[in-house]
């Protein structure tokens, strides 16, 4: 079975049933079967074979589920931009990847063939009408035929270039191979065992990322996909009693505005059966209060472009007991499930326990290929068949796992290592913060101190020093920070976690040496 068998059943089964929502767009399960089938033949019609590159930018849309299942079908390789990145990023990306077709979703057509670094792509096409110098989608299906394509896929083949900027700022591009995708289909189906056909998934980051994760296991078995073209709480809270929403998947700094939205508690969450959290640490304060404001109802994943997919969960059976019985394992992303082979590991190799700490170290199927174009990298990263994360951690005595830090994130202020999560888990203790990102700073007597950047709740007055003084009740005075600054807003990413690197940057101006 491969990913087009598992659409054509699903056309057969629920064939009427929408499979993919955005706004006012709906698309039913024997429609996207039929579109996806004319794009791959489309698509060939352009030239294409197997194994060539199909590069896409757009916000969140129907025609991005039907495009993966296109390519699927065709063997052609998905090599999806964020909506987010700049001109300059995807100019880079596309001269890396050379795709001979660019697709476009509305205020992506400025490209043309003479864009510095597009001199491999052949052909433009351009989604929601036509744009000078694209052909249009919705002619291109409908020129071709529904004549179903028989291009089997093999593990080892090339699936996606999946591009993330990770923790030094560059985008790279994580090369997912068919086995990969197939190993986190699995792993989806096990982790969320109860999801039903009909229920409704709510995907709101792009789904050219984490949240792509989920589009072929939930279209496997029934499900309606809701995507969001930005995330806006009210708009949330809105759609989940309006439609009916009965999962979601989250990035902490969107739990973080939801928890901030005067409509929650007037909300209608009745049907929300699960909130999934990660892609980046969440303080345990903030968890609990998440708990007791939306419900009992969350479950946290880790994982990592280079995994995939998650490779360890914390369910909500385990938030649950952890409420009740064990506060300290709210600051865990769970434990290894499904088939992923899960260490931490010292400096030596050597397995880690108790209070030690150590790097997350992945083996499986779900392991990727390598970064496109960056053999040193790629050897770098995986050793031995081991993916090493670069994710620092410890385990406890029931192997759940507590993340740390990133390695290059790790703050050492007078010899002493003082990791930010630790310190920004302590921050959103006080009532006042709204957001906190920690970094180290130059410091002429101790290397580099502990500053916190920090965004209050609207209305809120606290000051650093109280902030300071907070922090200092509650975690060792070395840890605590030594400045604070206040913000109305810090920086995210394209893919909406806390960008570090831009906080970070503009203390470090001018400096020869930086510390880590």
């Amino acid at each position: 079975m491969s990913f087009p068998a598992f659409l054509r059943r699903a056309a057969q089964f629920w064939g009427d049933r929408t499979a993919v929502r955005c706004g006012a767009r709906t698309l039913s399960y024997r429609a996207l079967d039929e579109r996806s089938t004319r794009l791959a033949n489309a698509l060939y019609a352009l030239g294409l074979a197997k194994g060539d590159r199909v590069a896409i930018q757009a916000r969140n849309c129907v025609e991005l589920v039907e495009i993966e299942c296109a390519l699927y079908k065709a063997g052609l390789v998905k090599a999806a931009m964020n909506a987010r990145f700049s001109a300059a990023e995807v100019s880079d990306l596309v001269q890396s990847s050379a795709p001979r077709v660019l697709i476009a979703g509305p205020g992506f057509t400025h490209y043309h063939a003479g864009t510095p670094g597009f001199e491999s792509i052949e052909a433009f096409v351009a989604i929601g009408g036509a744009a000078d110098g694209y052909a249009d989608y919705e002619t291109l299906l409908a020129s071709a035929p529904a004549r179903r394509m028989d291009i089997r896929m093999a593990p080892g083949d090339l699936a996606v270039l999946h591009f993330s900027s990770g923790s030094t700022g560059k985008v790279k591009a994580a090369m997912q191979s068919y086995g990969n995708r197939l190993a986190a289909f699995r792993k989806v189906l096990l982790s969320d065992s109860e999801v039903r056909a009909g229920d409704r998934l709510a995907l709101l980051g792009p789904v050219t990322h984490a949240s792509g994760m989920l589009v072929q296991p939930n279209l496997f078995r029934g499900t309606e996909l809701v995507l969001f073209e930005r995330f806006d709480p009210a708009e949330f809270l809105d759609v989940v009693g309006r439609l009916g929403i009965t999962h979601t998947m989250m990035v902490p700094a969107m739990l973080n505005m939801l928890l901030a939205e005067p409509g929650l508690e007037r909300a209608n969450l009745a049907t929300l059966r699960a909130l999934s959290y990660g892609a980046a640490p969440m303080a345990p304060a903030r968890i609990r209060e998440a708990w007791e404001r939306i419900g009992p109802i969350l479950a946290q994943g880790y994982g990592a472009s280079e995994s995939t997919s998650g490779v360890a969960r914390l369910s909500i059976a385990d938030h649950a007991h952890a409420i009740a019985h064990r506060p300290e394992r709210l600051a865990s992303c769970g434990r290894p499930f499904a088939e992923s082979e899960v260490r931490v590991v010292d400096e030596a190799g050597n397995d880690v326990s108790g209070d030690a700490i150590g790097e997350i170290v992945i083996r499986g199927d779900d392991v990727f290929q390598g970064y496109w174009g960056e053999p040193a990298l790629t050897a770098e990263t995986i050793v031995d068949g081991w993916l090493h994360t670069g994710d620092l951690a410890r385990v406890d005595e029931d192997g759940y796992l507590y993340l740390v830090d990133r390695k290059k994130d790790m703050i050492i202020s007078g010899g002493f290592n003082v990791y930010p999560t630790e310190v920004e888990a302590a921050l959103y203790r006080h009532p006042d913060v709204f957001e906190a990102c920690v970094i180290g700073v130059p410091d002429p007597t101790w290397g580099e101190s502990v500053k916190a950047v920090i965004a209050l709740k609207a209305g809120a007055a606290a000051r650093p020093a109280e902030l300071i003084a907070h922090c200092r009740t509650l975690i060792a005075d070395y840890k605590a920070p030594k400045s604070v600054e206040l913000v109305q807003e810090l920086p995210k990413n394209p893919n909406g976690k806390l960008a570090r690197k831009v906080v970070r940057e503009p203390y470090w101006q001018g400096v020869d040496r930086r510390v880590n």
